[in-house]
């Protein structure tokens, strides 16, 4: 997919289509207006007889329209002027995109006026019309037998830019979306992947062949005997039912100054939890394929650093296990060490994410990071507490927690800070071993985050909960590619790359 700058107008532009908005009030936005002129007034007589609504998200295409050099014109509705914003315009951008898909156009001028900065600068806007783009052109890497559709003939989008440095900024604003895009891909193909074929040593093949890719990154996969030599009891807790063998990803990124603290990123790699001996209900069980999502979030993330050249230092630490019920799995009641000798009551089974993940923060220290951040499918009360709409981030540093959030609102990916106080370390008492592993079911999103605070103090840390966010249920079901433009956002900006 090629991204460029619209250089000529959007009435002479060489290309397959081109896409313009309306709104619901009779308003035409500044470029719809130029164009209309240039059609002698096509659009708004359309308009004003009622074949163009203007209504949010409703498109209408014009097939050889006179004074148009492309053979089509997709007019989408953008609503009322009055409430034009940023999410008004990613939901007409995305309607556009899927009408212009259905027709045979291998090239697209896109002229749909968007909100001015603040709301919407050109970083962002170019960020999230690449974005966008390849999430309309992404199709379900599914293993059906069938023959497969071929993929869409659009090749080149080309955006009205307004010259100068605001041309200079859409550029980067493409560029940087691209590539978040391609991690998205790798994200949600991932996630998308059944238990069978994405497993522990799939994913450690995964970072080995990104490692090949990209020769700024280096790979290491530890093999059991290997954890076992770390002291990871708590990771062989989980893994321990499984067939499966686990593995310890570590995955390292070198775009900064030599012996400069680096980002660690950490993604829980369970790559199917049917909950082991905790059993979960079988309803929905198929979807705890996507309980790696944690781990395909960060290995994504590497990808995007590498891709851009981020003068950054990233190390990226997965933990991958398959969570089973086998004749060998860890019991309730069982106790076992971490890697930081810290001692855990097992009295679930099902919240075993922690139990992985404590182990690789633990691993994390040795690299002396300025910050750890860790992604995890984590808790179901995240989902009862926000939805599907915002991710949770806890966190020991509120600074850090307000650079994530802040970078999701920029990214349209958003999360929400939830407390994490000493008040719910309490509910992890145990009177057998140091920790339970669990703390009851209030607040259980915030005693998951607590659980994982023992063994990130004196670290700045934040843990993000994409239980919500990480992929779609029902007749859509799917990966969703989130949290990784908030995680692309992050680092960019601690490189000093963004707007």
């Amino acid at each position: 997919m090629r991204f460029e700058i619209l250089k000529a107008s959007l009435a002479t532009a060489r290309v397959d289509c081109v896409a313009v908005g309306l709104h619901d009030d009779g308003v035409l936005p500044a470029s719809t207006g130029t164009l209309d002129t240039a059609l002698k007034g096509r659009i708004k007589a359309l308009a004003a007889r009622g074949d163009l609504t203007g209504r949010l998200g409703e498109t209408q295409l014009l097939p050889d329209v006179p004074g148009l050099r492309a053979p089509r014109l997709v007019v989408v509705g953008l609503g009322p002027s009055k409430g034009f914003d940023r999410r008004v315009w990613r939901k007409a951008l995305s309607a556009a995109l899927g009408a212009v898909l259905k027709t045979k156009s291998t090239s697209l001028a896109l002229g749909i006026e968007r909100p001015a900065a603040p709301q919407l600068d050109d970083y962002y806007a170019g960020r999230a019309v690449a974005e966008l783009t390849h999430a309309a052109l992404y199709r379900v890497n599914d293993l059906k037998s069938g023959r497969r559709p071929q993929p869409h003939g659009l090749a080149a989008v080309q955006v009205a830019g307004a010259g100068g440095s605001a041309d200079a900024a859409l550029r980067r604003g493409l560029q940087h979306g691209d590539a978040v895009a391609a991690g998205m891909a790798l994200l949600r193909d991932l996630g998308n992947l059944p238990g069978n074929v994405c497993t522990p040593r799939y994913l450690g093949n995964v970072a080995k062949d990104l490692a090949r890719e990209h020769r700024t990154l280096r790979a290491k996969v530890l093999d059991e005997a290997e954890i076992k030599r770390l002291k990871m009891g708590s990771l062989l807790a989980v893994s321990a039912g499984s067939a499966q063998p686990p593995r310890f990803i570590v995955l390292e990124y070198r775009g900064g100054k030599a012996g400069a603290a680096p980002v660690v990123l950490v993604g829980k790699g369970v790559t199917f939890d049917t909950g082991g001996i905790s059993l979960k209900d079988p309803a929905a069980m198929d979807e705890m394929k996507y309980d790696m999502c944690g781990a395909a979030s960060v290995l994504s993330a590497m990808k995007v650093a590498a891709q851009l050249k981020l003068p950054l230092n990233i190390v990226a630490l997965v933990p991958a296990v398959e969570n089973m019920p086998g004749s060998r799995a860890t019991k309730p009641g069982d106790i076992v060490t971490s890697a930081a000798g810290i001692t855990i009551e097992i009295l679930n089974t099902d919240a075993e994410g922690r139990l992985i993940l404590c182990d690789a923060l633990h691993y994390a220290r040795r690299f002396k990071p300025a910050a750890v951040v860790d992604v995890a499918t984590l808790t179901g009360a995240c989902v009862i507490a926000l939805g599907h709409h915002h991710t949770g981030v806890l966190a020991n540093d509120d600074a850090l927690a307000r650079e994530l959030c802040e970078a999701g609102v920029r990214a349209d990916d958003r999360a929400w800070q939830l407390p994490l106080t000493d008040e719910y370390t309490e509910q992890l008492k145990s009177n057998f071993a140091d920790l339970a592993n669990v703390g009851g079911r209030d607040g259980g999103t915030i005693t998951a985050a607590a659980f994982l605070g023992k063994f990130m103090q004196g670290v700045s840390w934040a843990h993000l909960d994409i239980a919500g966010t990480a992929w779609l249920s029902g007749a859509q079901k799917g990966g969703t590619g989130r949290p990784l433009p908030l995680l692309a956002d992050f680092l960019i900006g601690r490189s000093g790359q963004g707007a």
